[in-house]
């Protein structure tokens, strides 16, 4: 342990002269005593951290400006979550592993040409190496741990020495936009769990009970009031709450069980709740249903940090937040025994419920895996270890859609200007509606209308936080289509600065997670990380501005690989032609492969969607299903 400590120390030092190491060794020693890790706090810049107009950075590429104004954007107080750790969302996912790194990397991209490429190492700057012009001005790879090693308890050793880090998934690639992207993606989660589940459009008078008003699930609340249901929302921590209703995101807070059940009973419009634990809230509607057998909700899912659940991503019932605070620290294993005592309570609940017309599904957040590590009732009988009693939301809800291709495409205006942002909605909606006049399948067409509906309720609702940026779910065919759209507009001097184009690395080739993202694949291969680094390396080779590979994101360390990209879009000709190559294959990556695993619900619209969209045309005679393989072997 004394050794270990004792290169973490060193680790830390190496980054200044010999002349200022005796100096800062005992300060540093003093903060990995204290935290567990070494931040050098003293280096955390004293400059209003935002996302400056891109010309205010003193680059010698746009690139490089556009990649300065991703990373402040990042640890913007407004968008992080404690920027102080440079940690910008789900409890623990980085920018940089100390602060050290960040005044390297900022020096590093002043300094970088069009001939040179930054490299990445799990928040380490290895340095500027020569590179071409049509290369990637940065390459990032974060958490990258021989298979076997890739475990809870050998990173917490291997990031308190920082030499690895947890990227999540848009933190450590500089490509987070704040709680629009996933807002967006609950707005989307939720409409088509009330079609699924529910057979409703329209979800006004319907109750969705959920937790967290953090970092991701803080968009929750703001979600429900989109799709106009009736949105229940659990917290415990009254930073997190109060955030979120500065931002007016919460429409009423309250701290009372009783008005909350009041309000559910004789209400019906979409009025946000403060009620404390969700085991609370959902043992509180066993008892109503238990007593009057009145059920009081239609749909619910949980969105802690349960990825990360004994520091601080879940909090147990059985103490208050401060209390509960105290003891992970003072007693981590007794407060590990509380929460999984709290999980098992939770699904108990949750079982109960679902006994009736209650739907709840996993929001790919470890929940579902973490209750059933604490031996709470999930299982699902002849189900494999992936399965569980309640779907995963990709599963039932978002699989298809990414079968389809469609899946989280961003944008951030580096302008700075909210004019541009308007310009750029203006386009994306016409880009849509005139692919639905030119004629697509009703499925696509469906999603491109919810998108549509979106984007028009987003600019309303003033979900912009951080950057000028935005997000929708397009496919292949409209993404490169709003990219090209995009480009010609800044060449025309309609858009005054470069966008860079990015997506949430939750889409349909970005990620191999077999808890989450393709937990809907059948072939046997969801826990084969394959695809998440073609797409990394081929993103590389046909024009992305940068790239960015993590072990981690949303479900926990050594529980996903996932990919992603930023791509820099100037008005040029070459430009145009990056995006046409990079967005095909950053989609047609993943399509391809959902061909192939046997799911023949999505397979008639994958095919017709990868036919549309890069002619490709793809031929699976038969579906790859237990009985088909009996049949053929009883044959041979």
């Amino acid at each position: 342990m004394a050794a270990r400590l004792g290169l973490a120390l060193r680790n830390a030092l190496r980054y200044f002269p010999p002349d200022v190491q005796e100096q800062l060794a005992p300060e540093f020693a003093q903060e990995l005593r204290l935290y567990g890790h070494i931040y050098m706090y003293r280096f955390c810049p004293n400059l209003e951290m935002k996302a400056y107009p891109v010309e205010q950075y003193p680059c010698r590429t746009k690139a490089a400006a556009a990649i300065m104004h991703m990373i402040m954007n990042n640890l913007d107080p407004a968008v992080a979550q404690f920027p102080q750790e440079l940690v910008t969302y789900g409890g623990n996912g980085q920018v940089f592993s100390n602060w050290a790194q960040f005044w390297l990397t900022m020096s590093y991209l002043s300094q970088m040409t069009e001939e040179q490429t930054l490299v990445m190492y799990s928040g380490h700057p290895l340095g500027l190496f020569p590179s071409s012009p049509g290369a990637p001005r940065l390459v990032i790879t974060n958490g990258m741990v021989i298979p076997n090693y890739s475990s809870r308890i050998e990173y917490e050793k291997l990031f308190a020495m920082g030499v690895t880090m947890y990227g999540q998934m848009t933190a450590g690639s500089y490509c987070y936009i704040g709680p629009q992207g996933i807002v967006h993606g609950t707005v989307l989660t939720v409409l088509n769990a009330g079609r699924r589940y529910l057979g409703v459009e329209d979800l006004a008078g319907k109750v969705f009970v959920t937790s967290g008003l953090g970092g991701m699930s803080g968009a929750q609340a703001k979600a429900a009031v989109i799709v106009g249901c009736i949105g229940v929302i659990a917290e415990v921590d009254g930073a997190a709450l109060r955030k979120r209703y500065q931002q007016g995101w919460l429409m009423e807070v309250t701290n009372s069980l009783d008005h909350c059940i009041e309000r559910l009973r004789y209400n019906s419009w979409p009025g946000l709740f403060y009620v404390g634990s969700l085991v609370d809230t959902d043992s509180r509607l066993v008892h109503e249903l238990d007593t009057t057998g009145e059920l009081l909700v239609d749909l619910g899912s949980d969105q802690t940090s349960c990825h990360n659940p004994f520091n601080g991503g879940y909090y147990p019932v059985q103490l208050g937040f401060a209390e509960a605070q105290s003891l992970m620290a003072s007693d981590p294993a007794a407060f590990k025994g509380l929460v999984q005592e709290s999980l098992r309570r939770h699904v108990s609940a949750i079982n109960r419920l679902a006994q009736g017309n209650f739907f709840f599904w996993d929001y790919g957040n470890a929940f579902l895996l973490e209750a059933h590590r604490a031996g709470a009732d999930v299982g699902k009988p002849g189900a494999s270890k992936m399965e569980f009693r309640y779907p995963s939301y990709v599963q039932h809800i978002m699989g298809d859609i990414f079968s389809q291709g469609f899946g989280p495409f961003r944008w951030v205006c580096t302008s700075g200007d909210p004019q541009d942002l308007a310009v750029t909605d203006h386009l994306a909606t016409s880009v849509l509606e005139e692919a639905i006049s030119g004629g697509v399948n009703p499925a696509v067409k469906l999603q491109y209308m919810d998108n549509i509906r979106w984007i028009r309720e987003a600019a309303k609702h003033q979900l912009v936080v951080g950057s000028q940026a935005r997000i929708l779910y397009s496919d292949q065919k409209g993404r490169v289509a709003i990219a090209v759209a995009f480009n010609q507009a800044i060449a025309r001097g309609e858009i005054k600065a470069p966008v860079v184009l990015s997506r949430d690395h939750h889409d349909v080739s970005g990620t191999d997670s077999p808890f989450r993202e393709t937990s809907n694949i059948h072939d046997g291969s969801a826990f084969c990380a394959d695809m998440a680094v073609q797409n990394f390396v081929g993103d590389a080779f046909r024009g992305a501005t940068w790239v960015a590979l993590h072990n981690g994101g949303g479900v926990g360390w050594g529980e996903v690989i996932n990919g992603g990209f930023g791509l820099v879009l100037d008005g040029t000709e070459e430009a145009e032609q990056k995006a046409r190559m990079m967005l095909s294959w950053d989609v047609s990556n993943g399509v391809a492969r959902r061909c192939w695993s046997g799911n023949r619900k999505a397979y008639e619209i994958i095919c017709q969607t990868m036919q549309e969209n890069s002619g490709l045309v793809v031929t699976l005679p038969h579906e790859v299903t237990d009985e088909y393989m009996l049949q053929q072997a009883l044959q041979a």
